[in-house]
């Protein structure tokens, strides 16, 4: 397809992107866009919050550490000497709240930008450059990372991994006999890599830039980072080892996730989303991985990503304010591959994050609004279920839980991360009525470039993948 170069939107430098003010409310197809324009639409199912700290938000890319304007040390203002400030009588909230606003935990040294979930403990990154750990909505423990700010958090049973504005990922380890305990037992590159990139400037050992997103693939024992310095770097779980550099985009890497056996899904500021194969070449079995498709090329920003394993879906976020969907089924002359299947809009500005629980699909935005969506398993539909509202900054960042609930329903509990200095935590059940009929799966008219193909190669990974899952599980 040919297009004139004149009636093109450039792409912004990623430098503008870094330095610019929140993007205007993007031009959407009314036609097929879940928000209408009436009044009432917003007047359904929204959950507020009050009490919630404000602050003075800037752009959600405004997040380079020259921009950091805090005038105290991280040891005299540590996150787990700040007063707590719970909600109360959570047990009754969560049974009295069908989907909305639990409860608020409100940060006192900065912007939020990344959470994870582990049981019952929630992990949450900030501008203060330190991690806080909370238990049941209470403040548990936290620990310093003394450098960078941090924008990724990554759990695999007792080990943390945490990435960081410094081009660092850390590693921390939870004290077997003090769970409160959180020691820093090395970091990636290792020192041996660090002084080695150091002396050699073409070294690949090492981000350049800030660490934007991790990944684990804890069957193969590799952990993939994904950078603004347009790389995916592959290290070795085990030993801490560098395994190799990936020179994924044109631009920055914003998202970066690991999935169905041997695939790693890469999406950029400069508008695409790849998938790659993970290959092992030789006796040594060195990790190469090779581009098998480009899933996706426009000029919006893509800014977030996540897959819903069972289903071998996979959401992508971007600042045009849609969340697009690939599945695995027959399409441009493939017998099995992924195709766009359709998008979901429900966000006036920008997409920054996004997260699968079971079948649903949470997105947060930069216009401070998070949206739930459920897939139908059998037709692959999507249907709103509620628009959150509560936070007064864009939400940078979600995690999300399974709860107990009763009549067969599955509920979960969602932590959002905000630019307001603040996590809310909501509650959300899947069996709620639809605000809108469930989206038609069409075809997208999106360009697909196909690297490589081996017939029906990316189905037989999967089904191998799957049946290794559930052999490992009996």
């Amino acid at each position: 397809m040919f297009v004139d170069p004149s009636s093109t939107l450039h792409r912004p430098k990623l430098g503008v992107l870094l330095h610019s003010d929140l993007p205007s409310s993007p031009q959407v197809d009314h036609d097929h866009d879940l928000q209408s324009e009436d009044s009432d639409y917003w007047s359904q199912r929204q959950s507020s919050a009050s009490g919630a700290t404000s602050s003075t938000v800037g752009s959600p890319y405004m997040t380079s550490p020259l921009n950091y304007q805090g005038n105290t040390s991280p040891y005299n203002k540590s996150p787990w000497l700040l007063p707590s400030t719970p909600p109360k009588h959570l047990k009754q909230n969560l049974m009295t709240v069908r989907n909305g606003l639990v409860g608020s935990l409100v940060r006192e040294e900065g912007h939020i930008y990344s959470l994870a979930v582990a049981g019952d403990l929630l992990y949450t990154g900030s501008d203060s450059k330190n991690i806080r750990v909370w238990k049941d909505l209470k403040d548990f423990t936290g620990f310093k990372s003394r450098s960078g700010l941090v924008k990724s958090i990554i759990i695999s049973g007792k080990i943390i991994f945490t990435g960081h504005q410094d081009g660092k990922i850390r590693i921390w380890k939870v004290s077997r006999t003090n769970p409160t305990n959180h020691r820093r037992i090395g970091s990636l590159p290792t020192l041996r890599e660090y002084v080695k990139s150091s002396v050699m400037p073409k070294s690949k050992g090492r981000h350049y830039d800030a660490v934007s997103s991790l990944s684990l693939d804890e069957d193969q024992g590799l952990l993939y980072s994904a950078s603004w310095d347009k790389t995916v770097k592959v290290w070795s779980i085990s030993d801490s080892r560098f395994l190799e550099s990936i020179e994924a985009h044109s631009d920055a890497v914003n998202a970066v996730v690991a999935a169905f056996g041997c695939y790693v899904f890469t999406g950029s500021a400069d508008g695409t989303v790849k998938m790659w194969r993970r290959e092992y070449q030789g006796k040594k079995g060195i990790t190469m991985h090779v581009l098998e498709e480009v899933l996706l090329d426009h000029e919006s920003a893509v800014t977030a990503l996540a897959v819903n394993r069972w289903s071998m879906v996979l959401y992508g976020g971007s600042s045009d304010g849609v969340v697009r969907f690939w599945g695995m089924r027959r399409c441009n002359n493939k017998k099995h591959g992924f195709c766009q299947e359709g998008v979901l809009r429900g966000h006036k500005l920008a997409v920054l994050c996004v997260a699968v629980a079971g079948n649903l699909v949470v997105s947060g935005s930069a216009d401070k609004s998070v949206c739930v969506w459920k897939r139908d398993e059998e037709s692959g539909k999507h249907a709103m279920l509620s628009v959150l509202n509560g936070h007064s900054g864009p939400v940078k960042c979600i995690a999300a839980i399974q709860v107990e609930e009763e009549e067969e329903s599955y509920g979960w509990m969602v932590y959002t991360g905000s630019l307001d200095n603040s996590v809310k935590v909501w509650r959300v059940l899947d069996n709620v009525p639809p605000l809108h009929s469930p989206l038609e799966v069409t075809a997208a008219p999106a360009r697909i470039s196909v690297i490589n193909n081996n017939n029906n190669r990316i189905k037989k990974d999967y089904y191998r993948f799957i049946k290794s899952k559930l052999t490992r599980n009996l």
